[in-house]
């Protein structure tokens, strides 16, 4: 690894981004949740509370992240992926875990329920930069190595979180890690014939089971075709996010106004919050959250790229892609354009693990940022898995 002798302050403007959107995303936790809040607690302030608790748990993560190089972490990347892998067998095939809603997404432990698929996201990031670093794919045989630890891992955590069921991070997972994988030297035909061959089984998987216990997921595909006729039943959520924009017009009803919070659209507060926003700030409101999102993410990239070292570049460009792949996929199913799966968006969304893992990962991409090179003229990047160390 390249070193230098001093590191320079974390990144100020991925710190302002991530600061407006926690603090965008606690003032729509309070607006979204207020009636589901004081419905099950009689406290209108019950989600904001929690919110603000699991904030200030993620900023203690991330500030320890941030303190530590990065480098240490490599250290913990194939205990990360065991322990994952054995959170995610106990929350399917033990009594610690606990369901929800038909999956099995959560376990306790010590009396706190942690959602080891959150956990994943980040081990998987960083055992992805530990081994294309150290052993770099590269066009003949060198790729054999790489992938064939990558493959078998990546299958079989797939296959566990699939499992739960959660299709919403499978995909995740699934993007993050092809992401990465390009780019290394793997030709490009391989990605192509990769998406099919994944894809149709998976697709056939979800027919088969269509009349067994996971049937919503057929059924969401149906709602997407033409979710007002199933309006009634299937259709139900994504036709009222749809209702909760069309009011919101372009200025939207004002804030804490929103009626589709009353009962009307389910998750208002967590995966569909997105359409609260289009209802609450029309489109005005949702084009500034999507203008904070992507200049977080551009910013993260654009930083990640000289960073002096290939580890600490696949491990920030990993990062930055979980979180744009899930940020893109919660935005499409909220607005149609994808079928309904269960994710939240990042820093706006209720929800604890989510928040916490979200915000460590931040950190580390705060971290690496200090170790950013100051670009000059003659300063050129080049691909990940080509830069000699």
């Amino acid at each position: 690894m390249a070193k230098q002798n001093k590191t320079l302050p974390i990144d100020f403007p991925i710190l302002f981004f991530t600061l407006a959107l926690i603090a965008f995303g606690l003032i729509m936790v309070l607006s979204a949740g207020a009636v589901s809040g004081f419905n099950s607690k009689q406290n209108i302030y019950f989600y904001l509370f929690l919110q603000m608790k699991w904030t200030l748990v993620g900023f203690v993560f991330a500030a320890v992240v941030i303190k530590v190089p990065y480098t240490f972490w490599r250290k913990f990347a194939g205990v990360a992926i065991l322990v994952s892998v054995a959170l995610l067998i106990a929350v399917i095939f033990s009594d610690a875990g606990v369901a929800a809603k038909g999956s099995a997404r959560w376990i306790n432990i010590l009396g706190v329920s942690i959602q080891p698929s959150e956990i994943t996201k980040l081990a998987l990031v960083l055992f992805y930069a530990h081994i294309l670093d150290r052993y770099p794919v590269t066009r003949g045989k060198k790729w054999r190595i790489p992938l064939g630890v990558l493959l078998p891992v990546s299958i079989l955590i797939f296959g566990l979180v699939y499992k739960q069921p959660d299709l919403g991070t499978t995909m995740v997972l699934a993007l993050t890690s092809a992401v990465m994988l390009l780019q290394t030297e793997i030709p490009t035909r391989w990605f192509v014939g990769a998406a099919p061959a994944f894809g149709l089984p998976l697709f056939y998987m979800i027919y088969r089971t269509k009349n067994q216990l996971v049937h919503y997921q057929w059924d969401r595909i149906l709602a997407w075709f033409d979710p007002w006729k199933y309006a009634a039943n299937i259709g139900y959520q994504i036709t009222n996010a749809e209702i909760a924009f069309g009011s919101g017009g372009l200025l939207g009803v004002g804030l804490g106004r929103s009626l589709q919070k009353y009962g009307f659209l389910p998750e208002n507060h967590t995966d569909m919050i997105f359409a609260i926003v289009g209802e609450e700030l029309g489109l005005v409101g949702t084009l500034f959250l999507l203008l904070l999102l992507i200049s977080l993410y551009a910013r993260a990239y654009y930083v990640m790229r000289q960073c002096p070292d290939r580890f600490g570049r696949l491990l920030g460009f990993g990062l930055t892609s979980s979180l744009a792949i899930q940020t893109t996929i919660n935005l499409a199913v909220v607005t149609g354009v994808m079928p309904v799966t269960g994710i939240t968006l990042p820093l706006i969304s209720y929800g604890g693990s989510s928040l916490i893992i979200t915000l460590t990962e931040l950190g580390l991409i705060l971290n690496i940022s200090r170790y950013r090179m100051k670009r000059t003229s003659s300063y050129t990047t080049k691909k990940l898995s080509n830069v000699s160390e």
